[in-house]
């Protein structure tokens, strides 16, 4: 593995990392009563997530118009996607190891902002102002408990976890398999480049409908007693599962999600 393709996997790590521990922001919204809040300060990390998909898709693309013409070149670029799928799993496991101490850290900074309303003294306090000594005291495994209970009645529903797994391996194989369609056949290269929509509108449909609403319901439920904090953690557990079983699945659906592209490409 050459230093480019590390840099590459590192940036896909940042993104899926930031994915995952989207979900202890509802935990601290819930925590502190004050989600919107939450979803605001999470917005941050959102945009160093954004600034790296930035920067993914040209040195992708890049290394991968390095492969064209070269023998053996759908092999080459297939095991450079392979490497990536795999680091979108990798972080979301440690995504879900951090969640715990996260979400304590992620609660701590609302607190902090809703004294001082400024986002710029919060990132201060958070690096230089005993931030980081913070985390060390906080730092937490996840709760055996939550695994344990994750049979009992009124976790997410097996509809909305298949939902989310499908979701997520459709999300994160999407541009992937755009990319690879180019090296599978180079005459419709610019077309499957513009095609992973036809993989990611499926995922976003899924998620806007069915699994962001069904949570959000949850989180307001919470707050209001009807669910308690156990039940929801656990619901948290499911979904994190689920999207690590999503992005394991998009290894088994990279090719023929290329393939598929590739047929929609010469049709058009």
């Amino acid at each position: 593995m050459d230093k480019q393709l590390v840099f590459i996997c590192f940036l896909t790590f940042v993104i899926h990392l930031i994915g995952t521990l989207a979900y202890s922001v509802r935990i601290a919204g819930v925590r502190t009563r004050r989600i919107a809040v939450s979803l605001a300060l999470f917005s941050i990390l959102v945009l160093v997530s954004r600034t790296s998909n930035s920067f993914l898709g040209p040195f992708l693309a890049k290394r991968i118009e390095s492969c064209l013409g070269q023998p053996l070149a759908a092999g080459m670029v297939l095991a450079d996607l392979r490497w990536l799928l795999l680091s979108a799993a990798l972080a979301t496991m440690a995504g879900a190891v951090l969640i715990p101490t996260f979400q304590r850290v992620f609660c701590r900074a609302v607190e902090h902002f809703q004294v001082h309303r400024s986002v710029p003294k919060l990132l201060l306090h958070g690096f230089f102002k005993g931030g980081l000594s913070y985390v060390r005291d906080v730092a937490a495994m996840p709760s055996s408990g939550n695994v344990r209970g994750l049979r009992d009645s009124g976790s997410v529903s097996a509809s909305v976890t298949l939902l989310n797994v499908g979701a997520v391996a459709l999300w994160t194989v999407g541009v992937f398999a755009s990319l690879y369609a180019g090296v599978l056949d180079p005459e419709v290269r610019v077309t499957s480049s513009t095609l992973s929509s036809i993989i990611n509108g499926g995922a976003t449909v899924m998620m806007a409908v069915f699994i962001d609403p069904h949570m959000s319901g949850m989180t307001d439920d919470v707050v209001e007693g009807r669910v308690s904090d156990t039940q929801f953690r656990r619901a948290v557990v499911w979904l994190v599962g689920s999207r690590l079983a999503g992005t394991l699945l998009a290894q088994v659906l990279l090719v023929p999600s290329a393939t598929l592209i590739v047929w929609v490409a010469k049709v058009l």
